[in-house]
């Protein structure tokens, strides 16, 4: 584990489901200005050329507010930016080689949603895990059927590694996630989809207390 103190919350972005008129940066801001204490920067659709302005100027934004920000998959803009590290997947470098580039310093995180993925992110000294879809989510769809609490509490009893519950996360879950062993919650739709984002993550944040 790194010398950082992983936040309870970790928000986990999409631009595109912004309620109209809510603006990327300024919505994100206003979270970490209340407490959301690491992003992690997944807008899968833009290009390098696209995602770098982008990246650069949340990642001011987040040594502002003393936010940590990770890079869904692009270890070469993580550099470039500066970022507290990086996000991966299936399809992503193996851990060790996102290591060997980033440094001991860097967090990496790691996606799973079963044994084998949780297995090689042990193996691989990942600093945490999403593990999920817990609840049913559309985002979540394509890796098939929620694993459900049984399963989070089982991963969270046998791992000595934070996991983030994702997955159809809203306020009214989070007592059975932290009963369950959960370092965290991972959210997506819950704070981006929201009308009001401000007042979902006071809802989700008394809940996280």
């Amino acid at each position: 584990m790194k010398k950082v103190q992983l936040p309870p919350l970790y928000l986990i972005t999409d631009r595109h489901q912004l309620s109209s008129g809510n603006d990327f940066l300024a919505v994100l801001d206003e979270l970490m200005r209340l407490g959301v204490g690491m992003i992690q920067l997944r807008e899968k659709d833009l290009t390098a050329a696209e995602l770098y302005p982008l990246a650069l100027e949340l990642s001011g934004l987040c040594r502002k507010r003393d936010c940590l920000l990770l890079l869904n998959d692009r270890i070469d803009l993580a550099l470039a930016v500066k970022a507290d590290g990086v996000h991966l997947g299936g399809h992503s470098l193996p851990i060790a080689v996102a290591r060997q580039i980033l440094g001991q310093n860097a967090l990496i995180g790691v996606s799973t949603h079963n044994t084998r993925e949780i297995t090689a992110a042990v193996a691989g000294d990942a600093d945490f895990i999403t593990f999920g879809p817990v609840y049913a989510t559309p985002s979540k769809a394509a890796y098939g059927a929620p694993v459900g609490l049984a399963k989070l509490r089982e991963t969270c009893q046998t791992l000595n590694l934070p996991t983030y519950a994702l997955g159809g996360v809203k306020a009214s879950k989070i007592p059975a996630i932290k009963q369950a062993g959960a370092h965290g919650i991972a959210v997506i739709s819950a704070l981006m989809a929201s009308a009001d984002p401000a007042a979902a993550y006071r809802e989700l944040s008394a809940q996280l207390q």
